[in-house]
C-alpha cells in the first residue's frame, strides 16, 4: 500500500481555492481517503462539485498517489507492521487476542444484555491513552453513542484504578449521541474529520444496529436497511485502514431458528456486518460474576474462550 500523505489539494485537477475550501470543510484532506472514493460519493458529499468534476477529482487523486491494482505481499506486511494493538486489563483476554484489540481492522463485539459489551468499550477509551509499553497508544477516542449508554463516572473509576489522571482522559474522549441511523452516518463521517485534526487510536460504535433495527422493520425494509448499512460499515472500515485505528462496534443479538445444538444466539446484521468485521467476539454470562469471550472469527488468531470479570477497577482476570 503506498504510503499516506497530504498534498495541496490546489494540486488536484478541477480544485481551486474555493472548490479546495469545500473539501476541507468536509474533513477531505488526505490523498489516499479521496483517491479511494467514487466520483458519486464525491460529489454527493461535497456541495457544489459536479459528477464530471468529482471525477477528475478523484483521477488526479490516484495518479498522485500513484495508486496501483496490487502489491507484493512484503508490501503488504510492511503495512501490517504499522499496525497497533490497544491491550485490557485481563491477561486471559489479551491473549485471546495475541495481546489486544488490533488497529486497521473493525472488531465486533455481540452478546445479550449486560454481556459486557459497554464495560469493555468504556475500558478500550482509557487504555488507548496509555503509552504503547502499557499497552496503548497514546491516543484519544472517539465513542458514537447510540443508546445512551456513555457513563462519565465509569470512566472515572477506570482511569483512577489505573493511577491515570479522570479530567484528562475524559477530555480525551469525543462522545456524539446518535439519534437515529442517519445521525450515527453522519457522526461517522465527522469521526474522520476528528482523525484529521486530532490524534485518535479508537473509534466506538455503541451499538451499531440499534437505530437500524427499530427503524427498517420486515423484510420489505431489510434491503434498504442493508444497503445503508454497507455504506456506514465502509465508511468506518475506510477510517481504520487510513488513519490506522481501531474500530470497535457492539452488536444486539437474536435467536437463529435453524440452530438445532449448541447456542441459538447470533449477532444481527446479517452478512454485511460479519463480512466488514475482521474479527468478531461473542460475550456471554459465565458462572457467578465472570464473563466469557469467545473469539469466533479471525483472518490468523484461533478460535478460543477467554474468561474474565467486571468490576469497579474494569476489565479483570478472574
Amino acid at each position: 500500500m503506498t504510503e499516506q500523505k497530504e498534498v495541496e489539494l490546489e494540486d488536484l485537477d478541477g480544485v481551486g481555492g474555493k472548490t479546495a475550501e469545500r473539501l476541507k470543510e468536509e474533513g477531505l484532506t488526505n490523498l489516499m481517503e479521496i483517491a479511494n472514493m467514487k466520483a458519486g460519493e464525491l460529489a454527493g458529499q461535497v456541495d457544489g462539485i459536479g459528477e464530471s468534476a468529482a471525477e477528475s477529482i478523484v483521477h488526479s487523486a490516484k495518479d498522485l498517489a500513484d495508486v496501483g491494482g496490487f502489491e507484493t505481499g512484503t508490501e503488504k506486511m510492511k503495512q501490517r507492521e504499522k499496525m497497533e494493538k490497544i491491550a485490557t486489563a485481563s491477561e486471559d483476554f489479551n491473549e485471546l487476542l495475541d495481546g489486544g484489540i488490533e488497529t486497521q481492522a473493525i472488531t465486533e463485539l455481540y452478546g445479550e444484555f449486560s454481556a459486557g459489551k459497554t464495560q469493555i468499550a468504556h475500558h478500550l477509551s482509557v487504555n488507548v491513552q496509555k503509552s504503547p509499553e502499557e499497552g496503548g497508544m497514546g491516543k484519544g477516542a472517539i465513542y458514537i453513542d447510540t443508546e445512551d449508554t456513555f457513563t462519565p463516572e465509569r470512566v472515572e473509576q477506570m482511569a483512577e484504578s489505573q493511577d491515570m489522571d479522570p479530567e484528562q482522559v475524559l477530555d480525551n474522549i469525543f462522545v456524539a449521541r446518535a439519534f437515529n441511523s442517519d445521525h450515527q452516518m453522519l457522526l461517522a463521517e465527522e469521526a474522520r474529520q476528528i482523525c484529521n485534526e486530532n490524534d485518535i487510536g479508537l473509534i466506538v460504535v455503541d451499538s451499531l444496529m440499534a437505530h437500524f433495527r427499530s427503524e427498517y422493520v420486515g423484510r420489505g425494509e431489510l434491503a434498504k436497511r442493508q444497503q445503508k448499512l454497507n455504506k456506514h460499515m465502509s465508511t468506518l472500515l475506510k477510517v481504520a485502514n487510513t488513519h490506522n485505528v481501531a474500530v470497535v462496534v457492539t452488536n444486539q443479538v437474536m435467536d437463529n431458528p435453524d440452530q438445532m445444538f449448541g447456542d441459538p444466539t447470533k449477532a444481527i446484521g446479517g452478512n454485511i456486518v460479519a463480512h466488514n468485521c475482521a474479527i468478531i467476539i461473542y460475550l456471554r454470562k459465565g458462572k457467578k460474576d465472570t464473563r466469557v469471550a469467545r473469539l469466533e472469527d479471525s483472518p490468523y488468531l484461533p478460535e478460543g474462550e477467554a474468561v474474565f470479570e467486571i468490576s469497579d477497577k474494569g476489565i479483570e482476570d478472574t
